[in-house]
C-alpha cells in the first residue's frame, strides 16, 4: 500500500475528481509549497460600533441578531490552508482519509445562527456606490472610498458607527443599515480586497423585516464553497470567506489543532461558534502548514466527531432554526448573488448519523462568469439554479440506507480520491532511492556471466546496462570521468564566492534584500522545479522547504508505525563507500551543491569532520584567492556592481502571482 501511495497518490480513476492538475495539492506532491494562505476576515474592529437598543432591533429583525453577538476569533492559518489543501470543488467537500466531509447548511445554522431556509440572496448588481448610497444611506463616499461597486468598510465605520440618542428614526434606519453592510462584508461575504464591501446588498437591508425572509445562511455558505474552491487551486495565495465558521467546523469535527476550551458558562450557549469565545489555551507553536497536512494524512477514525452537536444543549436553538435544519440534508443549490454552489448531503450521510454509500455521480459543471454590469438583476440570469433552490424541501436525502454495505464505500472512494497531500518520503529520498537501485541493476548486468548467452540476450544485456549509465549520467549531471575534478572545482569556487562577499560586504550594508521585489511572499519561498516524473530534485536553497523528512511513511487510512518503516527508507553510504562508488555516486548530488555553494541532499555521516573540512575550505579559498587578486583587483567594482544587479533583477522580475479567481 505504502509503494502504491509514494507512486501515484490518487485519483486511481479521475471520474470525480477531474481537475486534480489544477489542485493545489498537485503543486505540493511536486515540491512547489505555497506557505500558509492570506485569510481575509476583517472582524477586529466590529466591536467599535455602538448601537443603540432601537438599532439592535433592527439587527434581529433583519436575521443577524446572533452573528451580531459572535466576537472576533484569531484565526489559525495553517490549519486554515491545510484544509483548503483537501477541499475539492468538484464535490464542494473536503476528502479525508475517513471519506468525504462538509460544511452543511445544518452547520452554519447551529454555529452562526443565520437562516437557511427562505428566499435565495440575489439582486441587482452596481457598478458605482454613489446612487445606492444616497438612496440607502443618506449620503454617498468620497471617491477615495469607493472602488467601482464597493465601499471601503473604513468609511462605513468612521460615518455610521455612532448614532447619537436624539437621531430620527430614518437616520437610525440608514445607520442600521450600514452597520448590517458592514457585519456582513467582514464576515460572512469578505472579499480578498482586504478593506472593502460592494454595496449589492444595500438594497436587500431597506425593510428590515423583508431582510429576515432571506436565507442568508445559505448565502454564506455558497460564498464559503466558492472561497474555498479558488483557493484550492494551485495557482492562489489567499481565501475569504467566513473563515470564523470554517475554523470553528473544524474544532468540532476534527481533534486537530483543537484548542482547549476555558468553561464558560457563555460557551453552551446559541450559536454554538460561541464555545471557542475568548482566551484559548494549548500548543500552537511550530503548527505550521506541513504540520497540518502531516496530521490530515495520517488522519484515523477516532480523530473524528461525526456528529458534534448531539449533546449540546438544543434548549438555546431557536424555534425557526430547529424547524430547518432538515435542509442539512437536501441535495441543491445554494445562491449568493452571483455565486451559485451545490450542496451535497449525500457524499457525508455520515455526519447526519447515517451510513455511507456510494454517493451519485456529480456532473461536471463550470463555474459561469456572469455580466454583473450596473443595474442588472442576476435572478434573470441564473434561472436553473433559483429553480432548484425552490425545490429544496422536495430534495431531502431519505434516511433509508437499508443495506448499505461501508467498506463497499471505502474500497470506491479509494479509487477516486486523493490519498495523501504530502510526500510519505521526500523527494530527495525518492531521488536518492532510485539512483541507488539503477546503480544496484548496472552493477548486476555488469557482473551477470554474458560467456552463455546468445547474440540476441547478450545485445539485450548491452541495452540495460547502456541505458542504466545514460540514467545515472543525466540524473547526476556529470560523467563518471568529471566527479572527482567537480569536487575540487567545487571547492575552489566557495573560496573565490568567500573572497567576493567579503569585499562586497560594505557595499551592500544598508540595503533592504527585500527592496524592489516583485514577487508574492508565496514564491519567495521556493526556487523553479523540475518534473518530478523525471526524478529531478526542486531546486530550492534550502531543506527547510522540503514538504517530508523522509521519516513518516505511512497508510493513507489506517497509520502505519515509523520505526518499523525507517528501516525501509535508503540510506546514504558510509563515507568510505562513497569513494569506492564508480562515477555515478551520490557523491556527485553533493557536488552538484557544492559547485553553488549549497548543503548536500543526503545526511553526513556522525565521523564526518565539519570543521576540518571548513579549515580546508578556508585555505583553499585564500589560496584561490591570492591566485586570482592581480586578476580580479581591476574587474571587482564591475563584477559587484552587475552582481548585485543581476539579483534586484532577478528579484524583480518574479512577477506577482495574480488571483485568477473564478466567478460563477
Amino acid at each position: 500500500m505504502l509503494m502504491d501511495v509514494i507512486t501515484n497518490p490518487g485519483p486511481l480513476k479521475d471520474i470525480v475528481l477531474y481537475d486534480q492538475e489544477k489542485h493545489v495539492s498537485s503543486a505540493v506532491w511536486d515540491g512547489q509549497e505555497r506557505g500558509a494562505l492570506r485569510c481575509h476576515e476583517h472582524t477586529s474592529k466590529l466591536s467599535e460600533w455602538k448601537l443603540n437598543s432601537k438599532q439592535i432591533e433592527l439587527v434581529e429583525r433583519a436575521g443577524f441578531g446572533y452573528l451580531r453577538r459572535i466576537p472576533a476569533i484569531s484565526l489559525d492559518n495553517p490549519l486554515i490552508s491545510a484544509l483548503v489543501e483537501r477541499w475539492r470543488r468538484e464535490t464542494n467537500t473536503f476528502h479525508f482519509t475517513v471519506g468525504e466531509m462538509t460544511v452543511t447548511l445544518e452547520d452554519i445554522a447551529l454555529l452562526l445562527g443565520l437562516g437557511i431556509d427562505g428566499k435565495p440572496v440575489i439582486g441587482f448588481t452596481y457598478t458605482t456606490c454613489s446612487s445606492v448610497c444616497e438612496r440607502y444611506l443618506g449620503q454617498a463616499p468620497d471617491p477615495n472610498y469607493a472602488s467601482g461597486g464597493m465601499v471601503k468598510l473604513s468609511w462605513l465605520k468612521e460615518t455610521f458607527s455612532f448614532c447619537p440618542d436624539d437621531a430620527s428614526f430614518e437616520e437610525v434606519e440608514r445607520r442600521t443599515r450600514a452597520y448590517l453592510l458592514y457585519l456582513v462584508g467582514s464576515t460572512i461575504f469578505s472579499t480578498t480586497t482586504g478593506n472593502k464591501v460592494p454595496v449589492m446588498y444595500l438594497p436587500l437591508f431597506e425593510d428590515f423585516d423583508d431582510a429576515g425572509t432571506f436565507a442568508w445562511g445559505a448565502a454564506a455558505l455558497a460564498f464559503l464553497y466558492r472561497a474555498l474552491g479558488n483557493a484550492s487551486v494551485r495557482s492562489q495565495s489567499t481565501i475569504c470567506g467566513c473563515l470564523t465558521l470554517l475554523q470553528c467546523w473544524s474544532y468540532y469535527h476534527l481533534n486537530i489543532g483543537r484548542p482547549r476550551l476555558n468553561r464558560e458558562p457563555v460557551h453552551d450557549h446559541f450559536p454554538f461558534v460561541l464555545r471557542w469565545k475568548g482566551k484559548q489555551n494549548g500548543p500552537t507553536a511550530n503548527r505550521d502548514v506541513v504540520f497540518y497536512r502531516k496530521s490530515l494524512d495520517v488522519l484515523k477514525p477516532t480523530d473524528v466527531e461525526w456528529l458534534p452537536y448531539e449533546n449540546l444543549d438544543g434548549r438555546y436553538i431557536p424555534e425557526h432554526i430547529r424547524n430547518s435544519l432538515q435542509l442539512g440534508r437536501s441535495r441543491t443549490m445554494l445562491v449568493s448573488f452571483d455565486k451559485a454552489e451545490r450542496h451535497l448531503p449525500d457524499r457525508c450521510l455520515k455526519q447526519f448519523g447515517l451510513f455511507q454509500g456510494i454517493p451519485e455521480d456529480v456532473p461536471k459543471w463550470v463555474r459561469k462568469s456572469r455580466g454583473v454590469d450596473g443595474g442588472i438583476d442576476l435572478s434573470t440570469k441564473m434561472e436553473a439554479e433559483l429553480n432548484e433552490w425552490e425545490l429544496r424541501w422536495d430534495s431531502i436525502v431519505p434516511d433509508d440506507v437499508l443495506g448499505v454495505v461501508e467498506a463497499d464505500y471505502m474500497r470506491w472512494y479509494l479509487g477516486i480520491t486523493r490519498k495523501v497531500v504530502g510526500r510519505p518520503i521526500s523527494l530527495s529520498s525518492e531521488f536518492q532511492r532510485t539512483i541507488t537501485n539503477v546503480r544496484d541493476i548496472l552493477e548486476l548486468a555488469e557482473n551477470f556471466p554474458t560467456h552463455d548467452l546468445d547474440l540476441e540476450r547478450g545485445n539485450m544485456m548491452a541495452r540495460i546496462i547502456s541505458l542504466a549509465q545514460d540514467c545515472l549520467r543525466d540524473q547526476v549531471g556529470v560523467t563518471p570521468t568529471e566527479s572527482q575534478q567537480q569536487i575540487e572545482l567545487g571547492k575552489r569556487m566557495r573560496g573565490k564566492e568567500r573572497v567576493r562577499r567579503k569585499g562586497t560586504g560594505k557595499r551592500r550594508k544598508g540595503i533592504d534584500p527585500m527592496e524592489d521585489y516583485g514577487g508574492s511572499e508565496d514564491e519567495s519561498q521556493f526556487g523553479p522545479v523540475l518534473e518530478v516524473d523525471q526524478l529531478h530534485l526542486p531546486l530550492t536553497h534550502h531543506h527547510g522547504n522540503s514538504v517530508y523528512d523522509g521519516t513518516h511513511m505511512y497508510d493513507p487510512v489506517t497509520k502505519v508505525d515509523d520505526m518499523e518503516l525507517c528501516d525501509e527508507i535508503p540510506q546514504l553510504p558510509e563515507a568510505q563507500e562513497m569513494n569506492k562508488i564508480d562515477g555515478s555516486s551520490l557523491d556527485v548530488v553533493g557536488t552538484s551543491n557544492a559547485m553553488t555553494g549549497e548543503e548536500s541532499l543526503g545526511e553526513l555521516p556522525e565521523s564526518y569532520d565539519v570543521k576540518r573540512e571548513d579549515r580546508e575550505s578556508k585555505a583553499e579559498g585564500n589560496d584561490a584567492a591570492k591566485e586570482s587578486n592581480e586578476e580580479n583587483v581591476n574587474n571587482r567594482e564591475e563584477e559587484d556592481g552587475i552582481d548585485m544587479g543581476e539579483n534586484v533583477a532577478e528579484s524583480s522580475s518574479l512577477g506577482r502571482r495574480g488571483e485568477n479567481s473564478v466567478v460563477a
